[in-house]
């Protein structure tokens, strides 16, 4: 029924930053597994905190649900303390890692440049990276039709092979819907969504961006997802506070499994 290309699997990730305890997180698993629909139809995925992503790669081992790391130094090993090794994120079973997060360029200095030593050392190791982009899309909007290069994408995807780019994932946060309560309309999510995908066509070729997935980050809910993961170049959400509620969470899902259903009702999810 989706109006999407059908080699994209719709993929919903819930970011839950330094939130939760160890019980909660263990609570959370419990309500959700076994709920989840098999990720070749909805791609299903949470980050935590580096210091549970062991125990969830347990609790959830007979789970389609992927664990995802939210951040990874850019060296395999090393004298980097506090940090965390893409080899060890690998040996312990987490699959993906959220590289270049707004908060990670506010608060930490993180730079286009860290972005992609980041980047190419998670691929390097079998992770695959979901890459937050913020960048402004109105200065773009000129070069709708133009094939423009969007500065954030070119500038993390440096170096990146044809066969590496299979495994990336881009999301559009907008910095000013981040934890604002207010998400971008599902008009201006397409619009950016579109500029990133003709930015992977300008940096590969048309058909390799018509097979990466780019994710809407930013003020998710239940109530306004819908509308969102309809939109033909969005193919999944990246959640922030809304997925620290497993029902929620669900929802969210069931949206993203069949977005066209009418007068879809969010609380008999």
């Amino acid at each position: 029924m989706s109006q999407h290309n059908a080699t994209r699997v719709p993929f919903v990730v819930a970011n839950w930053k330094i939130n939760k305890l160890h019980a909660d997180v263990a609570d959370f698993l419990d309500k959700v597994n076994g709920k989840v629909p098999a990720q070749n139809i909805v791609e299903t995925g949470i980050a935590a905190q580096d210091l549970f992503l062991a125990d969830m790669v347990r609790a959830t081992a007979d789970s389609p649900i992927h664990i995802v790391a939210e951040n990874v130094h850019w060296e395999d090993s090393g004298a980097y303390t506090g940090e965390t090794s893409p080899k060890a994120l690998k040996d312990i079973g987490a699959k993906y890692v959220l590289i270049g997060h707004f908060e990670r360029r506010k608060f930490f200095n993180e730079t286009d440049s860290t972005v992609n030593l980041k980047v190419t050392a998670a691929l390097r190791n079998g992770l695959r990276p979901i890459i937050d982009v913020d960048e402004d899309m109105s200065t773009y909007a000129q070069f709708m039709d133009a094939e423009p290069s969007v500065a954030q994408v070119a500038a993390a995807l440096a170096g990146v092979s044809v066969d590496q780019i299979r495994n990336v994932t881009l999301a559009y946060e907008p910095t000013w819907a981040i934890g604002s309560g207010e998400a971008a309309s599902a008009v201006q999510a397409q619009k950016a969504a579109h500029l990133i995908r003709q930015t992977l066509a300008k940096l590969y070729s048309p058909v390799i961006a018509e097979q990466v997935r780019v994710l809407y980050g930013g003020s998710v809910t239940p109530e306004n997802a819908r509308e969102i993961m309809l939109q033909k170049d969005i193919d999944g959400v990246l959640v922030g506070t809304s997925a620290l509620d497993p029902e929620k969470f669900l929802q969210l899902v069931a949206i993203a499994q069949d977005p066209e259903i009418p007068d879809f009702n969010v609380d008999n999810a």
